[in-house]
């Protein structure tokens, strides 16, 4: 066994270039086959990861995917707002440890801006638990200090001290700037993977205050209220976007969700961050099984040139075969020599696919998180992914079989016999 499996490698090499071609055409169609499945993994994960310990997520009533990917992941606009008076009346109530407001609509050169307080700083968690930690500078205090995510100041090169000024509404541009009233860089957040990242937070008093001399979205003509002087009005927030619940005790969530989506005084909407995140999933579900589908489709196509390839050399390797079954080689061994070189070809495609794959992922973790928060693990195979790498491997012996049992069935007169 041992000398066929060094014959087939030798007989592999010399139709290398043949063979390297489809061992090519493999690793492209696992790569992308295991790039299927890990993107599906990592972007479920990072979803996941993007809020931690919030029991509830309040907003005005809609679906609760939209709430959720507007209040938690910075996607898309919320149909209403939540009263400051409705805000107070759920953190009030005895289950809640904790409520952080979450004002959105403004932005800095396409990123969004959140206006929120203190109890963001302590409260909010991301991943198992993590809080959030500064890579330098401290929380905002005053009322035109913002504390930027680690994307934001990395992307547009902010250090503490630098001086920025917000856009009215959503957008790479937004509507209008609030050029007359800068904000000073107080704080940089560590990279934490999540939207954070691509946040610039300020306090909700800020809020208030860079619309003070505004009107139904735009600047009113002929008043500006200069930044010196908005503290001698009330910043007290009016509403906010949504709100993030903390209970201090998880039994009590249905209760909380029940009295908070019958609240009389507006229409509200709470969530279970985890139950919106799987009728997401359910949603997308579809698309990730026709992108695996597909994939599959590609190795498919991938294993069939190996056949192909492989049956097409068979006439060009008859006198070869003859003369190995001349010298005492069995049509067993005939078999197994060519069932070993198909195999031996599909574990080299699996492996150059894999190694392509981790390269791939290490290079492109870094533009992926900075554009689409999506973070991506340079590994080699995970638990999940080596059942897809058996199968490969599995319908790569089973395609090779097909040529080994033609060529096993090849005689030693056919392979002498010169062909007219």
């Amino acid at each position: 066994m041992r000398h066929l499996f060094t014959l087939a490698v030798h007989s592999a090499w010399n139709r290398r270039t043949t063979l390297g071609l489809t061992v090519v055409a493999i690793a492209l169609s696992v790569a992308l086959l295991l790039g299927v499945e890990r993107i599906r993994q990592d972007a479920r994960e990072s979803f996941a990861q993007s809020v931690s310990g919030t029991d509830l997520v309040v907003g005005a009533r809609t679906s609760p995917i939209q709430l959720m990917l507007y209040a938690v992941f910075r996607i898309g606009e919320a149909t209403n707002n939540v009263r400051w008076q409705s805000f107070q009346a759920i953190a009030a109530r005895p289950e809640v440890a904790w409520a952080i407001p979450l004002s959105l609509g403004d932005s800095h050169l396409g990123f969004p801006v959140l206006g929120t307080d203190a109890s963001y700083f302590r409260n909010f968690r991301y991943g198992r638990a993590e809080p959030l930690q500064f890579a330098g500078g401290v929380p905002f205090e005053g009322v035109f200090e913002t504390v930027l995510g680690a994307e934001v100041a990395e992307r547009l090169g902010y250090r503490l001290g630098d001086k920025i000024t917000l856009n009215h509404g959503m957008g790479d541009v937004g509507l209008a700037g609030h050029t007359d009233k800068p904000f000073t860089v107080v704080g940089v957040f560590k990279r934490t993977g999540t939207p954070v990242d691509r946040t610039v937070h300020v306090s909700l008093p800020a809020i208030e205050a860079i619309h003070l001399d505004w009107q139904g979205g735009a600047p009113v003509p002929g008043l500006s209220i200069a930044p010196q002087h908005v503290t001698k009005f009330n910043l007290a927030p009016k509403e906010v976007t949504a709100v993030l619940v903390g209970l201090k005790n998880r039994a009590d969530v249905f209760r909380v969700q029940r009295a908070v989506n019958q609240y009389r005084e507006e229409p509200l909407l709470a969530v279970l961050p985890g139950v919106a995140l799987d009728e997401l999933w359910r949603i997308v579900g579809v698309i990730e099984r026709t992108l695996l589908a597909v994939s599959a489709m590609v190795v498919t196509v991938g294993l069939a040139g190996l056949v192909a390839v492989v049956l097409a050399g068979l006439n060009e390797r008859r006198r070869e075969l003859a003369i190995l079954r001349s010298v005492g080689a069995r049509p067993r061994d005939i078999f197994v020599l060519l069932a070993t070189e198909g195999l031996f070809v599909t574990l080299l495609g699996v492996a150059c696919g894999i190694a392509l794959l981790a390269a791939a992922a290490a290079l492109l973790s870094p533009w992926a998180q900075t554009h689409y928060g999506l973070v991506l693990h340079a590994r080699l195979v995970s638990a999940s992914e080596l059942q897809w790498v058996a199968a490969v491997v599995c319908t790569g012996l089973l395609a090779a079989l097909i040529p080994a049992y033609r060529a096993g069935r090849l005689s030693l007169a056919d392979g002498l016999t010169p062909r007219l």
